[in-house]
């Protein structure tokens, strides 16, 4: 794997391409569609295709039904495996979605996100009675860019929160339906051997698991903290074992910081087998 790869995949390019060249053809043609009676400059000076888009949108994005029926599979199956010991759902009213007890009586907590290139990605809250808090990202997007979008989420978005709101997020997992399929093949299993579980209706890859440090970074007393290891956070470890994962795909996220004149500014550094596969410059905290 190349520098510069935050994730072993990346989406299918000629899938990409035929989603860019549909949709061209789609804003130029849609006039044609339908009975609605309109000529082609009624038809997009009325609003009708914006507001037929807006509406599909909002029916694909609006609810996590489809998201939390795959957790539910996941975490039902590690629960049947012996990987955990059970697991609930923390309820709308919290800024975390799961809560997991491990075999060794340990909570850990999951928030539940998108693709991590919005701004959603910077809304969570780690819960006082855990021992553990982790971000589960469940992208389903087929024309979504997995290395955008975890670089997104791990640097710009997740070591800023982590620094300047002294919320500590111990790993993240980039893991859903669309791993390994044909718009998202995983490397891990093309090429490495990697196993693949077949759960429900779902076929799945190991995931990918991003171990990060242990305690908040801060310039002054703890500038350079080491990420964790799989022994140290139970949860990631129980994903990485009951899937099936090698631990050369276990990706250490660095992240260090410092000040440079009046700005606070982190390094990120996303090792995988102990390679650098991807190093943010130093970059300052800016907060709106």
């Amino acid at each position: 794997m190349t520098a510069d790869a935050p994730i072993p995949c990346i989406a299918n390019a000629d899938l990409r391409k035929q989603i860019e060249t549909f949709a061209d053809v789609l804003k130029t043609e849609a006039h044609k569609l339908g009975a609605h009676g309109l000529d082609e400059k009624e038809f997009y000076n009325s609003g009708l295709f914006r507001g037929a888009i807006e509406r599909l949108r909002g029916q694909f994005s609006a609810t996590m039904s489809e998201k939390r029926e795959f957790v539910r599979h996941v975490l039902n199956y590690m629960q049947d495996q012996g990987a955990i010991k059970e697991w609930t759902s923390a309820g709308e009213a919290n800024r975390h979605d799961y809560v997991v007890e491990l075999l060794d009586g340990r909570k850990a907590a999951i928030e539940l996100k998108g693709c991590l290139d919005g701004n959603n990605t910077n809304i969570f809250e780690r819960p006082p009675h855990v021992q553990e808090f982790i971000i589960w990202s469940v992208c389903s997007n087929p024309g979504a860019s997995p290395p955008h979008n975890a670089w997104s989420g791990i640097h710009t978005r997740l070591s800023a929160e982590i620094i300047s709101r002294s919320q500590r997020v111990d790993g993240l997992i980039v893991w859903d339906w669309a791993c390994g399929t044909i718009g998202r093949p995983c490397p891990k299993v093309t090429a490495g051997g990697a196993p693949v579980t077949t759960l429900g209706p779902y076929e799945l890859p190991p995931p990918c698991i991003y171990l990060f440090p242990g305690t908040i970074p801060a310039p002054r007393n703890n500038p350079h903290p080491a990420p964790q290891t799989l022994d140290q956070v139970g949860i990631l470890k129980a994903f990485h074992q009951c899937f099936g994962g090698g631990d050369q795909h276990v990706h250490s996220v660095d992240i260090a910081v410092e000040y440079q004149g009046v700005d606070t500014v982190r390094t990120t550094t996303i090792r995988r087998d102990g390679v650098v596969v991807k190093q943010s410059s130093p970059s300052a905290i800016k907060r709106t």
